[in-house]
Order: structure tokens, then sequence, then C-alpha cells
């Protein structure tokens, strides 16, 4: 067995991969039988962005191109396979409904957010069930096992044929910030490829602080070469998830990107609703033991929050301006660096 395999399969038997959920969309899948080897990534139709093959939706949030001609944004959509009744361990992208809930949703509310922070790749993957975390012991260990497969043959890939020494920022959120944790520790971890490493965005998990050996936490908000991560929940916390899977662990504040314990509503940068409008200043934010908690969202919509249980399924549009502007800043002080033209390859 592969060394990566090794350890991915002591990270899912330590039950480090998390509970998810995003959207409750149900999808049609495929039995993992029929998994045999990762995706051919040659093939565009295995992307859902390449440069050059965006779709529109990713298009109209690109104001600024500067940054696109210099970095490189690698993004991982989180679970949408989550139907009870759907038997299946992994996700089927031929689907057309999995392919149009990946553009419509991952991309256009939490992928856009990078859009002007380089050239977007975003790979179709096999991604797990949702049940595959709370099954590890029956077919959920290799169930996440063939997800991983995927995107790490999409990151090889992208490595091999488009990188070209290009800094790279990595993006995602839930299952999809698993596969990049999995990522970071394989290629990046104390390895020569963390010199191209501007950050990683990796909220909806949690990140025990002993995870990598010399990949920080960043705590300031221009900080590189590191992650970050943080996980929203209500005042009221949902404590059966919380002490389950993330009290102990890492977080930062995504509105000062720091360790404040609070950052007052009017530091809100903005929240992106599903009806594409921008809400600033909607809600004040605490840093507590391995999460965050925000007030009631101040929002046309408001009452739609009420029967939530937690906000993990908008850890990044509730935060999507801020993680805009945050990345640039990330981005001013990559390239402010006097060798980091030396990175680069036209």
């Amino acid at each position: 067995m592969h060394a990566y395999k090794i350890f991915i399969s002591l990270f899912l038997t330590n039950r480090f991969a998390l509970y998810l959920m995003f959207f409750l969309f149900p999808l049609t899948g495929i039995s993992q039988k029929t998994i045999q080897k990762p995706l051919n990534y040659s093939l565009k139709s295995n992307w859902a962005t390449l440069p050059g093959n965006d779709p529109a939706n990713i298009k109209d949030y690109i104001k600024d191109s500067s940054w696109i001609k210099k970095a490189d944004v690698f993004y991982v959509y989180p679970t949408f396979l989550v139907d009870k009744k759907d038997t299946s361990w992994n996700a089927d992208i031929t689907s057309s409904s999995h392919r149009n809930t990946v553009i419509t949703k991952a991309i256009e509310f939490q992928a856009s957010a990078w859009a002007e922070a380089g050239r977007m790749f975003v790979p179709f993957y096999r991604q797990a069930h949702i049940r595959s975390y709370h099954q590890l012991e029956k077919k959920g260990r290799s169930s996440l096992l063939f997800a991983y497969e995927d995107v790490r043959a999409a990151f090889l890939y992208y490595l091999e044929n488009y990188n070209n020494g290009r800094p790279i920022i990595f993006a995602g959120h839930s299952q999809g910030s698993t596969h990049i944790c999995l990522l970071l520790k394989e290629f990046f971890d104390d390895k020569d490829l963390s010199k191209q490493l501007i950050i990683a965005y990796i909220p909806g998990m949690g990140i025990e602080k002993k995870m990598f050996s010399k990949l920080p936490l960043l705590t300031k908000y221009n900080t590189i070469g590191g992650y970050v991560t943080w996980n929203t929940f209500k005042k009221k916390l949902n404590k059966e998830k919380y002490n389950k899977w993330y009290k102990g662990k890492q977080v930062i504040n995504p509105v000062t990107w720091d360790l404040s314990k609070k950052a007052d509503r009017k530091l809100h940068k903005g929240f992106f609703f599903s009806n594409r409008k921008m809400y600033k200043n909607a809600f004040t934010t605490y840093l507590i033991d391995g999460v965050i908690w925000i007030t009631k969202p101040k929002f046309p919509y408001k009452s739609l929050s009420f029967a939530m249980k937690d906000y993990h399924v908008g850890d990044v549009n509730l935060f999507w301006e801020d993680i805009r502007l945050n990345t640039k800043q990330r981005l001013v002080h990559w390239f402010s660096k006097e060798d980091s033209s030396k990175t680069i390859k036209n």
C-alpha cells in the first residue's frame, strides 16, 4: 500500500474526518464496485472549471484579473451526496444533477469568493456519501479513499500540466477541506512544494493542533505559507456536534483573520446570499474553543436561520466578501517578497 494510503487509512481510523452537511440535494450515485481507478483528468469533461473553460457564473465575479496572471486557485467542493435513500457510496459525476449542483451551488456561492485570486481549477470528483463519516468500519473508509484518489489525481495532473512553478491557493469546504488537508499533508507539509503555498482556506472541518508538522495555522490577516480554518455555530451551540467534532480544534476569526475573541458587526465585510445579493455588517462574530459563533444574521431573510442547528452550510458564503478581500491581502504580501519572481514561470 502506498504511503499516502496508509496515512489516510490511519486518518480515518482515528475518526479525524468530520460530519459534513451542505445543501440537501439528492443525487444519483454509483456503487463502489464500479470504481477502479482515479478519473482521467486529461479530459476537460472531468473538470468543472479550467482556465479558458470556466462556467459563466464564475466569470461574473471577476472584475480585476491582475492576480489571475500570477497565481492559481485549486478548489474542492463539499458534500452533496446526502440522500439517505441513495444506497451508493460515491457520487456519479456523469449525473447532470451532480454537475449542475456543483456549478450552481458550490462554484456560484463558494468558489466565486476566490474568482479574482488566480486561475481557477475545480475538478469533479466521486465524493463519498455523507454516511461514510459515520460508517467507517463498513464501506465508509474505502469510499473516502476513492474520493481522495480522484482529488489527488486531479491535483497531480494540475501540477504536471498547468502549474509551472506558480504559487497556489487552496480553497474548500467540509469534505472538500478534508481532501485538501490530505493534499497538504502528502505534498506540502515539510516538503519543497510548501514554497509555492500562499494559503489554504479549509473551513468546515475540525483540524487537530498536531495535524501538520510544519504548516502553521495563520493567525494574522496577511501571513502566508499555511492554512486557516473555522466552523460556524449559533450562540446556542449544537453541543453534541461541537463536543464530537470541534472542541479543542484549530480556529481563527474569519472577519479579523486572527484570534480575536470578537469581531463587531461593523467589521463584517459581506454575506453573499442565495439571491445573489451581498449583506454587509450582517452579524457579530465570536471565537471560542475550536469554533466561531455568530449573532443572528441581520438581513431580509433572517427567519430562515431560526430552524438551523448551526451555520455549517454557510461557512464560506457568510464570509464571502471577507474571504475575497483577505485573499488579496495575502497575494499582496506574497508578491511583495523580494524573491517571489523566482518561483514564477511565464
